[in-house]
């Protein structure tokens, strides 16, 4: 059954710093002190009014300057506006998504800060795994700082705990107190301007609260039918999430789009949004998306991606307007909808490509995971940028199978089943030459 997002954030909360034998338990003074996460439930009460928040469930919302708290600790004043950001009400219907929240502005937070609280929270979990940024372009010199994208399936709660069956998975991996605690980790390690999410389905409980307060502004549209609503004790529909940094950034447009396919309206969903990088004044279009599951389903997805391509070309004026599009897609290179991406008159080219030995090849994997039905091992997520205006200038290395290890993905020390890609962006000085 489906809990307000204020309950479920209180009761999170609780056991995240009230969990007998837990690290936060044995050091809940430190933690009090100074944790903006782990704090007691008990400060709920001390729930404080603030100004109006810029973040959207669904769509953009104009931002307003951020409210002064003259009084109390960082941590109270924390929770307490979390607190009244997720108690107006429990979000019991679809359509309610889509609405503008009465939520709160709330003080800034140290990433830093942020970061050493999570590895409190994970002191007892193997080490996180190590990646490594490849510079693609060593002596190429850049008049702008890059963009750096993330995308990133971080496999929705409710379907880790209650559908996707990962057997060799430990089931404490899964444990969401610690296992968000992992992802923000992920998160705050590469420091994205610009973060595109599916499987969300702890966004206005924990991902627009704290991204927000770590500079960024949240979209957030759910799937129409979302599976995670089939899970008892669920946290609501899971859906696709796309966060920038305001200060880098100003948003222009935003479309929500629900993907179609042989014309009838489907279970899939994307966001595009019309950014102008602040420091060059240049616009681009970030899109974000997640295509149908499973063997069977081809067709089904090439008709959603060529819906999608549609779209992408009417918001970036037929390519006027340079695109990056991220997504779990769903889909091996060799089928019809990668197909499409690459062949489009978009001009689309696979970033992930550019760490091949032959800047033509996809990785080997972006998921791997074991089953009932056996070990899942595929390329299913993309980065695809417009080449004529864009370029990569980095790209972040996956994990090596030693690194996954035999239980493979879930695990101790990686939250989901989906590898992250993160890739440095710049605009290229002379677009018009590559077109």
């Amino acid at each position: 059954m489906y809990q307000s997002p204020a309950r479920s954030l209180c009761s999170a909360l609780a056991n995240f710093c009230c969990a007998p034998g837990s690290a936060a338990a044995a050091s809940s003074s430190s933690l009090l002190r100074r944790s903006p996460v782990a704090l007691s439930s008990a400060l709920a009460s001390s729930a404080a009014a603030a100004a109006r928040c810029g973040c959207s469930a669904a769509g953009p919302g104009a931002a307003s300057p951020p409210a002064v708290h003259p009084m109390g600790n960082s941590t109270s004043r924390l929770y307490s506006a979390l607190a009244k950001t997720l108690s107006s009400g429990a979000v019991s219907k679809h359509q309610e998504y889509l609405e503008h929240p009465d939520s709160e502005i709330l003080d800034p937070i140290d990433p830093k800060d942020l970061l050493e609280e999570c590895q409190v929270v994970l002191q007892k979990r193997p080490a996180r795994l190590q990646r490594d940024f490849v510079n693609l372009q060593p002596n190429v010199s850049r008049s702008h700082q890059p963009i750096r994208v993330m995308q990133w399936n971080i496999l929705a709660q409710a379907l880790g705990e209650g559908k996707d069956n990962f057997v060799q998975c430990p089931v404490e991996a899964l444990r969401w107190e610690e296992r968000k605690c992992l992802i923000l980790e992920e998160i705050l390690a590469y420091q994205p301007d610009i973060l595109c999410l599916q499987e969300v389905d702890h966004y206005f409980d924990t991902f627009q609260p704290l991204l927000s307060r770590l500079g960024y502004q949240c979209t957030f549209f759910p799937k129409p039918w979302s599976p995670c609503l089939d899970v008892e004790h669920n946290n609501g529909p899971d859906g696709c999430a796309l966060f920038f940094l305001k200060d880098r950034f100003i948003l222009i447009s935003s479309d929500n789009i629900r993907l179609t396919a042989m014309k009838l309206k489907t279970n899939q969903v994307a966001i595009a949004q019309i950014l102008k990088c602040n420091e060059t004044g240049k616009l681009f279009c970030i899109a974000v998306t997640h295509l149908k599951a499973r063997n069977g389903w081809e067709r089904f997805r090439s008709a959603q991606g060529a819906d999608l391509l549609q779209n992408l070309r009417s918001v970036t004026q037929e390519a006027e307007i340079p695109l990056i599009v991220c997504g779990d897609f769903n889909a091996e290179p060799t089928e019809e909808v990668y197909k499409e991406f690459s062949n489009s008159s978009l001009n689309l080219n696979s970033a992930y490509k550019l760490l091949s030995a032959d800047g033509l090849s996809e990785p080997p994997y972006t998921t791997w995971k074991i089953r009932p039905s056996g070990e899942c091992r595929h390329t299913l997520d993309y980065i695809w940028y417009s080449q004529h205006a864009l370029q990569v200038s980095a790209a972040l290395s996956l994990l090596t199978e030693e690194q996954i290890g035999p239980n493979r993905l879930p695990s101790l020390n990686y939250p989901s089943d989906h590898l992250s890609l993160v890739c440095d962006f710049s605009f290229n000085d002379d677009p018009d030459r590559l077109l």
